[in-house]
């Protein structure tokens, strides 16, 4: 079983900057992809970017070039750094971690950016 907890989310103005922290609590499975994924109002979940083991990273087109994801492997955490915030960037953030053979979500962290 693998536990997630996000963290780090908040009020912050337009145009500045949040880092989430993301630890993955785990029995002895490793920790393979980690993700990041936010809802904002109204629309579905969607992913933001993942991070492999080995530091590869992948961003979906509305963040590229605004947000960066890092990892920790010895913590089982990772970091989504957030920069140049703007009011459509508002919603809840999640964190995913995979094992081998399975998904685990956290509880959200929420994001609020204010115009």
């Amino acid at each position: 079983q693998v536990r997630v907890v996000e963290s780090g989310g908040g009020l912050v103005q337009a145009g500045g900057s949040l880092r989430l922290s993301c630890v993955a609590s785990t029995s002895g499975d490793s920790i393979t992809v980690m993700g990041w994924y936010r809802q904002t109002p109204g629309n579905r979940r969607e992913s933001l970017g993942t991070i492999f083991a080995d530091g590869r990273t992948f961003y979906q087109d509305p963040v590229k070039g605004r947000f960066t994801i890092s990892r920790d492997n010895s913590q089982n955490a990772a970091y989504l750094q957030m920069n140049n915030l703007a009011p459509t960037d508002t919603g809840v953030y999640y964190c995913n971690a995979q094992t081998k053979i399975n998904s685990f979500w956290g509880q959200g962290t929420q994001v609020t950016v204010s115009s």
